[in-house]
């Protein structure tokens, strides 16, 4: 079980069109849309924009603050990939790094929960197929969001946002059930990953490194969270 926690699962989408996945270089890249789903309200997300373009950092600071708030209420905030990516971002577009910092390590980021486990990343639909799960939305991709929006499609990326904060949830529930993560490998082979309680950045962070011999080029884990680390030294 999840020790009664209750999740608010949280996604954001960017505004600049990134090639390839070193998107870095392109920074800063904008937000469009974010969407925040909260375990008990019925399945309904809350998305959030602003503007035809991309919210503004006043849009940001009022979601940053709802996500404050939500913790200080005693909901635990729920990603794939938020260390390394949305906090990331948000705390650049919002100038709240501090906040934004301690919210991300303070989270349940579910992709580096498994990463600092397995030593390699899984992709969130991976995860929820695998699970038996709907998914993200077909046809969609989070590469193609930015150049939907900036064509006015708006209303097939905030669906996009929406269905990632749900298959989030989903992937978090339906693991906290089966006590294990099932997914297929890109060779075909039916994975396994067995886990008592998903855990948050700092737990995941003092977990013992994994075997990676068999890699050529394995990531760090400080790969994730290296933003951070100006803030609290």
């Amino acid at each position: 079980m999840s020790d009664q926690r209750k999740y608010l699962a949280f996604d954001i989408e960017i505004a600049q069109q990134v090639e390839g996945n070193d998107w870095l270089q392109f920074r800063p890249l904008g937000i469009t849309c974010a969407a925040t789903l909260l375990q008990d309200s019925d399945w309904g997300s809350e998305a959030w924009f602003r503007s035809r373009h991309r919210m503004s950092a006043r849009d940001l600071c009022d979601l940053v603050d709802y996500l404050l708030e939500k913790t200080s209420e005693g909901y635990t905030i729920l990603t794939w990939n938020g260390l390394g990516f949305d906090f990331d971002i948000l705390a650049e577009e919002s100038g709240r790094y501090e906040d934004c910092a301690n919210l991300a390590l303070n989270h349940v980021d579910m992709m580096f929960d498994f990463f600092c486990s397995n030593g390699f990343a899984l992709g969130l639909n991976k995860a929820a197929l695998g699970m038996g799960l709907e998914g993200k939305t077909e046809g969609m991709d989070g590469a193609l969001a930015p150049d939907l929006w900036a064509r006015g499609e708006r209303d097939k990326v905030l669906e996009y946002v929406r269905q990632d904060a749900r298959t989030t949830l989903d992937v978090a529930l339906a693991v906290e059930e089966e006590k294990a993560l099932y997914w297929t490998s890109s060779y075909g082979n039916l994975k396994t990953w067995y886990t008592d309680r998903w855990l948050t950045v700092q737990e995941a962070m003092a977990l013992p490194f994994p075997d990676v011999s068999w890699m050529d080029n394995p990531w760090p884990r400080s790969k994730f969270y290296n933003w951070t680390t100006p803030i609290f030294n």
